[in-house]
């Protein structure tokens, strides 16, 4: 499949053939479930201090009831305060966790090589597909091809104005002013400082990613990402697929080097 390569002036700059990766079957289950598992590689384990609820003078057998009864231990002391007071187990005011969380749980999901990779040439697949796009709410009513490529003139931008006058010329302006109309959140989030929600809008996947990235840092929802480290956590993010991506040239090539034989059969007998 042949899409147009368009300039930073918007104008056509010749075509270029789609690698077969952009032909894989679109799964959104597998989009889904490679997400799930790739975001859980960023969660921060949890932990306990080990005798949390134990530092604490307090004795079973004080006074001793000579009846070798156990009873729920009792503070020491005197004067007031927690004397008398039951400490040092589970059930008690101030006392220990049963089953705290310890530091050494494994909290992140595995996810087999190919089966990763497969979800990723899907996702790379669902960019090629216009009503994905617009499911997800970008508003895409002037562009006519996905994806959306771009030459690589456009990697030595390094200011946030040519990189605006990049988005008019390719019409990609609309779904990132589509941004500054939310609506501010009220309530819980707005009070303890969640006030702005930002959105996701256009997905730069450039091969060198140095000038772009400063370019894009005051540009509602445009994040920028090199070739060599696109994930699923970009192409869906919320496992929504799938995202307004614009690929440069020399990004194309470099995606037409992922092998797989799995990917081959796939393709060739659907």
């Amino acid at each position: 499949m042949k899409v147009p390569v368009f300039s930073t002036t918007g104008s056509s700059d010749g075509d270029i053939e789609l690698p077969l990766v952009f032909s894989t079957p679109i799964r959104n289950e597998l989009i889904h479930k490679a997400y799930l598992h790739l975001e859980s590689h960023a969660f921060q384990r949890q932990g306990r201090y080990p005798n949390a609820g134990m530092d604490v003078v307090a004795e079973s057998n004080s006074p001793p009831t000579g009846h070798h009864q156990a009873r729920v231990a009792r503070m020491a002391g005197g004067g007031g305060g927690r004397q008398g007071q039951a400490g040092g187990v589970a059930m008690t005011r101030k006392g220990r966790q049963a089953h705290p969380p310890t530091s050494e749980k494994i909290v992140h999901k595995m996810l087999n090589k190919k089966e990763n990779r497969l979800a990723l040439c899907t996702a790379l697949a669902a960019t090629t597909s216009s009503t994905l796009v617009k499911l997800r709410g970008h508003k895409v009513d002037k562009i006519n091809s996905f994806p959306i490529v771009v030459s690589d003139q456009i990697e030595s931008v390094f200011k946030s104005k040519e990189l605006a006058k990049i988005f008019d010329a390719l019409h990609l302006s609309q779904d990132i002013d589509r941004l500054k109309e939310r609506k501010a959140r009220t309530g819980k989030p707005r009070l303890r400082g969640r006030q702005a929600k930002i959105g996701k809008s256009v997905l730069l996947v450039v091969k060198d990613s140095k000038n772009l990235t400063k370019a894009a840092g005051s540009i509602l929802g445009v994040d920028v990402v090199n070739v060599k480290n696109i994930s699923v956590l970009d192409l869906a993010p919320g496992a929504r697929p799938i995202r307004l991506t614009v690929f440069t040239k020399g990004a194309i090539e470099e995606i037409s080097k992922i092998k797989s034989p799995h990917l081959e059969i796939m393709v060739t007998t659907k």
